[in-house]
């Protein structure tokens, strides 16, 4: 287990929990150097004062706030520590919300508590119990790094997680990135469901979830360090053809979810939704009741149209009748 990073204490109403902050991530990715690529020679970053015109060492450096170009106000490292703020040591719990509410774009990086001695632990696995049991996240207030931050405090396994959490005003409106309003039919929004059911997993484990990048750059770096050339990227087996229907696009896409998963590729009646299958019915219904409509006024129509050549044919038959008849004196 990595270090301490920060210790305070929980305040959890009258109780007080001692805790020690440890990081709860590690960064794999492959690091590099700047080098000067004609002699390989290492490249730094020195850091200069203006004023001397000279290198300065680390322990010469501090913080200062600018307040305009010619007057600067130096804050110090044990002043910043020493802020006015009951956060300051403490990671003070405002309130509670249920724990799948906080939308995690809010989200930044968590870190473990650890109780801080044996005095720590009773009520340390006292908040541990009483947020499982009640399915709640506790939201917090601490000061770190110069600054003030929110937090969200959550139960995993055995151990309480403290997530740093963007303060509201910190979040962009996505209002503008949102698409226009698009035409989607009931057939498409319930394929796509299909296809994400299809995808849906327990876990996160597997080769798609492993870190190809980081392992093709050792690969890289390797082969260079062994006077061999790097491997290439690899031919793709047959170009996939490009599908512009929407929803051809996810009914090959389900087939394909299928087929990873070992499933009959076979073609299956897919049961409707409840609001789906009202409106195929409301439809339906609509559709029954406008074709006998126009059956109705197709009948009436073709019965007047009978109708009228006989109603001439008696006209010229009366018409005939009493053309023949002899006038009286």
């Amino acid at each position: 287990m990595p270090r301490s990073i920060w210790s305070g204490a929980i305040s959890f109403g009258l109780v007080t929990i001692p805790v020690d902050v440890v990081p709860a991530t590690e960064d794999h990715s492959v690091r590099f150097h700047q080098y000067h690529l004609e002699d390989m020679g290492r490249v730094r970053v020195r850091k200069y004062c203006e004023a001397e015109d000279r290198e300065v060492p680390a322990q010469e450096i501090g913080k200062g706030y600018e307040v305009s170009r010619d007057e600067v106000v130096p804050v110090l490292d044990e002043e910043l520590r020493s802020l006015p703020l009951p956060t300051a040591r403490a990671i003070e719990i405002a309130g509670f919300v249920p724990a799948g509410s906080i939308d995690p774009i809010r989200m930044g990086e968590g870190y473990y508590l650890q109780a801080s001695g044996a005095i720590a632990a009773k009520p340390y696995v006292l908040l541990r119990k009483a947020l499982a049991r009640t399915s709640k996240a506790a939201v917090a207030k601490f000061a770190w790094h110069g600054r003030e931050r929110l937090g969200l405090l959550r139960v995993r396994d055995d151990a309480l997680v403290l997530h740093a959490m963007r303060w509201p005003d910190e979040i962009r409106d996505p209002g503008e990135l949102a698409p226009p309003d698009v035409r989607l039919s009931e057939d498409e929004i319930t394929e796509a469901e299909h296809l994400i059911e299809r995808m849906t997993r327990d876990d996160l484990e597997g080769p798609e979830y492993t870190d190809s990048y980081t392992a093709a750059l050792e690969q890289v770096i390797e082969a260079k360090r062994e006077g061999h050339a790097p491997p290439g990227v690899p031919e793709p087996a047959a170009e996939p053809a490009k599908v512009l229907d929407l929803m051809a696009a996810l009914q090959a896409s389900v087939a394909e979810a299928k087929a990873a998963r070992g499933e009959s590729t076979e073609a299956e009646v897919h049961e409707l939704p409840k609001k789906t299958a009202a409106r195929a019915a409301e439809k339906a219904a609509k559709k029954t009741v406008k074709k006998a409509q126009e059956t109705a006024r197709k009948t009436v129509a073709e019965k007047s149209a009978r109708q009228e050549p006989e109603k001439g044919a008696a006209k010229k038959s009366t018409a005939k009748k009493a053309a023949r008849r002899p006038r009286s004196a």
